[in-house]
Parts: structure tokens; C-alpha cells; sequence
């Protein structure tokens, strides 16, 4: 018989099953609402009730929004000929926080990654191509992760975009500001000067 009540039990155990969660975060979380206020409990339980039931995915970019089609893909200042292909609806926050870009978004919600049984299916790609040959699209731009699960995804993409005869870019890659070139790795530093520009 366990000493911990068993909806102290429950909590932790679903806290765990959270990415990045491991059992003694999940435990600190459970413990720290415990001791909190009945208010502020009652407060993040609602807040979470009503990501659930108020938010969708947008039917032209697949972005998370209140309302379908989302702020960004109804606004008419927004640039119609420009898709930015991005993993995740975290990489669209990212994006704009930078205010460079004005085109719009298409979120394919992860990678292509066979080790985990994603492949192009599982994504929203047949709905990119679909908007790229339905739309005014001119240019699409490929912002996945720079890992091998991105590549992979962003050679999959522009093998299907560049037969329509769209123009398909790739975010530059290459050194941070304020990195030292004595401490960047020879990929990098290759990247960094293939996608070098003019002063």
C-alpha cells in the first residue's frame, strides 16, 4: 500500500507523460500545487480547459488559433505570394518575433524522422502543395531545423514544389553574432560561407 494519496499519485503520472517532464519535475509540479492557493489551481486547471476548447487548427496553415482561418493567413497586409514552411506552431512565434517576414505560414506539425515512423503522411505536406498549386504563391520558404530530420523534410518538400515552377528557398544558416570563428565546427563554418552576401 503506497503512503501517497492516490490523486497525488495521478497528477504526477500525468505530469510525467508531459515532454521534458520526468518524474522528479512531475513530483516538484504536484507538490508546489498542493501548497498554492486554491485559486491559482483552480486558475491553471481552467486555463488548460480552455486551450482545449477554444483553440483550433487554422484549415490554410494548420497554425493553432482561435478562430479558422487564423489572424495571420485573414490579414490583408500579409503577403499572398510567400509561404514560410515551419515543424511546429512554436517556430511561427519565432519567426515573428523577428518582424522581417510578411508572408504567410504553413505549420507541418514535426519532420520527416523514419526512426520514429513519421514520414511525409504524417505531416501537412499534401495540403502545402495542394495551397502552392491552388494560390498566387511565387516563393516558398523552408524554415525547418537544421538537424537531419529537417533536411530530410525541406529535400522532400522542394523535390514536390519545384516541378510547379515555384521559386523554393531555404533559411541561411551559418555563424551567430558574437561567435568566435576559432569555436565554430567545420559544418558551420562550410554553411556559413556557401551562404555568404554581398556588403
Amino acid at each position: 500500500m503506497s503512503a501517497t494519496p492516490k490523486p497525488v499519485m495521478r497528477l504526477i503520472e500525468e505530469f510525467s507523460r508531459l515532454p521534458g517532464i520526468g518524474p522528479k519535475t512531475a513530483s516538484r509540479l504536484t507538490y508546489f500545487l498542493l501548497r498554492a492557493p486554491v485559486e491559482q489551481v483552480q486558475s491553471l486547471a481552467e486555463a488548460i480547459r480552455q486551450v482545449k476548447e477554444r483553440t483550433v487548427l487554422c484549415s490554410v496553415c494548420f497554425n493553432i488559433a482561435e478562430s479558422s482561418p487564423c489572424a495571420i493567413c485573414s490579414s490583408p497586409d500579409r503577403d499572398q505570394t510567400q509561404i514560410c514552411v515551419v515543424e511546429e506552431p512554436l517556430d511561427v512565434l519565432a519567426i515573428e518575433r523577428t518582424r522581417q517576414y510578411q508572408g504567410l505560414y504553413h505549420v507541418l506539425h514535426g519532420a520527416i524522422s523514419p526512426v520514429e515512423g513519421i514520414g511525409p503522411e504524417e505531416l501537412k505536406i499534401r495540403e502545402l502543395v495542394q495551397r502552392v498549386r491552388n494560390g498566387v504563391v511565387r516563393e516558398v520558404l523552408l524554415a525547418t531545423n537544421p538537424n537531419l530530420e529537417g533536411e530530410a523534410t525541406a529535400m522532400y518538400i522542394a523535390r514536390q514544389i519545384l516541378p510547379l515552377g515555384i521559386r523554393v528557398t531555404r533559411l541561411a544558416r551559418g555563424l551567430p553574432i558574437g561567435g568566435d570563428l576559432e569555436y565554430a565546427d567545420e559544418v558551420t563554418l562550410a554553411q556559413a560561407l556557401e551562404g555568404r552576401r554581398e556588403m
